[in-house]
Order: structure tokens, then C-alpha cells, then sequence
């Protein structure tokens, strides 16, 4: 993937949202359908539910090109399937914890929740993700053996092996970050 610069050579940043099709990609329309503003840096990725969001999902975007990611759905207690929202919260503990372990700055991963209801929420999460991105700059992992190289080296290897466990080895199959 190559790097994130627009036509004046400017560097902007790339975000991807996870988001539940019940709550917050229907809180991002309401935010669209009402004109609230807000930056376009964010691709959004409707799911059923943030509870179907594996751990690897976030990983292969970051080894696509993403400068952060955004996991939106629910508040808790609120959740189409019941726990979704609180699986999704454990395992993006667990994400962070190894993002930390490998000396990424987890502030590039992000868990929110945003209801039906809060399109100027969503666009408040998604200018603080952005104003956050802005700060930190373009993403540390520019290819995959950067990431490989650190899993490689033993960094974090108990923390890899918990979010082995909790991915069950799934394989990622996700189309890449198009250029913005």
C-alpha cells in the first residue's frame, strides 16, 4: 500500500471504523443525513455486530495501510445480541495490551459506543480519533514484515498467544484501504 499523501503531497491520515449495523453505522447516517461535519479521513466497514470483530481484523488494517481504527457499536446493555459489545470490550483490552506489549501506541485503536441516536457523538469520535492521528502521525507498520519482525523477535509472545486464543485462528480475509 503505498503512502497516504493527497495531491499536495500532505500527509492525511486513514482510519478504519468496525461498526455495528444497529447502532453506530446507523448513528454515522444519522450524522450524514443530519450535515453534521466531520472529516472524511474514515472509512466505515458495517458489521452485524462489534462482537464479530477478530482481533486480526485490526492487525491486517494496520498492515494495509490504516493510521487507526475505530471498533464502534452499542452501549452496553443495548446490544442486539445481548453481549456482543462486551466481547468486542475484552477483546479490544486484550488488542491494546498486545499493541502496547509490541511498542505500537494503542491510541491508534479505539472502542466506542454510539447509539442510533447520536450522530453528533459519532462525528465528536471520529474529529478526536483524527485529531489523535494527527498527533501520533502516520502509522509505525508501513509493511507487513514490520509487524512480522516484532512477532518474529519475541515481543509480546504470551499476549500474541491470548489473541490467538481468542481469534481461533481464524484467517483474515479483508480487501485492503483504498487510497483517499
Amino acid at each position: 500500500m503505498s503512502n497516504n499523501d493527497n495531491t499536495n503531497g500532505e500527509w492525511k491520515p486513514r482510519i478504519l471504523g468496525l461498526v455495528c449495523n444497529w447502532c453506530s453505522y446507523a448513528g454515522a447516517d444519522l450524522a450524514g443525513t443530519a450535515r453534521i461535519q466531520y472529516p472524511s479521513d474514515i472509512r466505515v466497514v458495517r458489521m452485524m455486530c462489534t462482537g464479530r470483530v477478530d482481533p486480526l481484523f485490526i492487525v491486517k488494517a494496520f498492515m494495509d495501510g490504516a493510521d487507526g481504527v475505530i471498533v464502534s457499536g452499542c452501549h452496553f446493555g443495548d446490544c442486539h445480541y445481548l453481549e456482543g459489545n462486551y466481547k468486542a470490550a475484552k477483546r479490544m483490552f486484550y488488542m491494546k495490551r498486545v499493541l502496547r506489549s509490541l511498542g505500537f501506541d494503542d491510541r491508534r485503536v479505539r472502542m466506542t459506543f454510539v447509539s442510533a441516536s447520536e450522530g453528533a457523538k459519532w462525528a465528536e469520535v471520529v474529529t478526536d480519533m483524527i485529531k489523535t492521528i494527527n498527533e501520533l502521525g502516520p502509522s509505525p507498520i508501513s509493511t507487513r514484515a514490520t509487524i512480522g519482525e516484532a512477532i518474529n523477535a519475541g515481543s509480546g509472545s504470551d499476549d500474541l498467544a491470548e489473541i490467538a486464543k481468542i481469534s481461533a485462528g481464524k484467517k483474515v480475509e479483508v480487501a485492503p484501504l483504498q487510497k483517499m
